[in-house]
C-alpha cells in the first residue's frame, strides 16, 4: 500500500513538472553569422541594388547606407567585428549577465553598402540583422550578423507552434532572410556565390533554390 501511494506521489510530481516547464514562458536568444564569398563583374550598385532588395523581403525596417571607398581595391575582403561599447563598464557587466548576450554590435569597416534590419512579431520572436558588403579585387564578400530572440512555454506557446507550423519557425526565417540576399544576387548579377563559414553550418548550395517553401510568410505575418 505505501509504495502504492509512493508512486502515485512521485507520478504526480514528475507531472506537475513537466506542467510546470510548459508555463514558464523563456525567452531565448541565439547568436548567428554567415559569410559568403561573391565573384561577380557587375557593376557595384547593381550588387548593391539586388542585396538591398533581397533583404527588403523579409524585414520590417531597415537602415541602410553606402560609405565612400575611395582606397585601392584590396587582394582580401574586409570581414565584421563584433564591439561592446560598454565593455568594462557596470552597465556591460549587468548586460552580460546569465541569460543575455550582452552588448555587442557588428561593425562593417571598409564596406561599400552595409544594412541594420529589424523583423519583429508581438509575443512571438524578434530578428535583427547587419549586413556587410566588402569589396576586394575577385568580387565581394557578404557578411551577415543576426540575433533572434523567441519566447516559448506559456500560455501562448500552442499559438505559436500553430503559427510556426504553418508559416515557418524564427530559425527558419532566420535563415530565409539571410539566403534571400544571396538568392537575389544571384538571380540579379549572375554571380559565382561560395558559402565560407558561419554558425550554425549551413549545408548545400540552398542559395540557388527558389525559397519557395517560405516565400508566403512575409503575406501572413
Amino acid at each position: 500500500m505505501r509504495i502504492t501511494i509512493l508512486l502515485v506521489v512521485l507520478f504526480s510530481l514528475a507531472a506537475c513538472g513537466t506542467v510546470n516547464n510548459a508555463l514558464v514562458e523563456k525567452r531565448k536568444t541565439v547568436e548567428y553569422y554567415r559569410i559568403f564569398d561573391i565573384k561577380t563583374k557587375a557593376d557595384r550598385e547593381a550588387v548593391i541594388d539586388a542585396a538591398s532588395n533581397g533583404l527588403g523581403k523579409n524585414v520590417n525596417d531597415a537602415n541602410e547606407a553606402k560609405p565612400i571607398f575611395i582606397d585601392e581595391i584590396p587582394d582580401k575582403p574586409g570581414r565584421f567585428k563584433l564591439v561592446n561599447p560598454f565593455k568594462n563598464s557596470a552597465l556591460g557587466a549587468l548586460a552580460s549577465s546569465g541569460g543575455t548576450l550582452g552588448f555587442k554590435v557588428a561593425t562593417c569597416d571598409g564596406s561599400v553598402w552595409n544594412a541594420r534590419a529589424v523583423r519583429k512579431i508581438s509575443g512571438s520572436n524578434q530578428l535583427i540583422l547587419t549586413a556587410c558588403l566588402f569589396p576586394y579585387k575577385e568580387g565581394y564578400n557578404l557578411d551577415l550578423y543576426a540575433t533572434f530572440t523567441k519566447l516559448e512555454g506559456g500560455l501562448r506557446q500552442i499559438s505559436r507552434s500553430m503559427a510556426n507550423a504553418m508559416v515557418g519557425t524564427p530559425e527558419e526565417w532566420t535563415e530565409k532572410t539571410c539566403l534571400d540576399i544571396v538568392r537575389t544576387i544571384n538571380e540579379r548579377t549572375s554571380a559565382e556565390i561560395k558559402y565560407l563559414e558561419g554558425y550554425p553550418q549551413l549545408s548545400g548550395t540552398p542559395w540557388l533554390d527558389t525559397g519557395k517553401n517560405l516565400e508566403s510568410l512575409s503575406s501572413k505575418q
